[in-house]
């Protein structure tokens, strides 16, 4: 799943890692972010930590502190690398932290390295 506002960086990332063999939920805001999340589950979630209606901290709060959702792993995604957000990410409730602009490979190594079957669709 991706939860990201900017049209075009959310729709580059949706195409590569569908050429991956990814298969990609999209939500453009961090309220729906969640509510996608609960209703998809999926097996991981890339979220951008600078989102209208609730932003990527909230999101990931939201999401570690529930029942159904708790054990999906969440890679945070920023522009903004300033020293400290990796671990203000990390106490969030993310799993990983990446920055922008994406390095695709350097992604899906911490995609692949988060995900239960070790890779593909989800």
């Amino acid at each position: 799943m991706l939860v990201e506002d900017n049209e075009l960086n959310r729709d580059m990332l949706v195409r590569r890692l569908a050429r991956r063999g990814y298969e990609v939920v999209v939500a453009v805001d961090g309220a729906e972010g969640v509510s996608v999340a609960e209703a998809a589950r999926p097996d991981l979630i890339l979220l951008d930590m600078s989102l209208p209606v609730l932003d990527g901290w909230e999101v990931a709060a939201t999401l570690k502190g529930g029942p159904e959702t708790k054990a999906i792993p969440i890679i945070a995604l920023t522009a903004h690398a300033m020293t400290g957000d990796r671990q203000r990410a990390i106490d969030a409730g993310c799993d990983d932290y990446d920055t922008k602009p994406v390095e695709l490979e350097r992604l899906l190594g911490k995609i692949e390295a988060l995900l239960p079957s070790g890779g593909g669709g989800g």
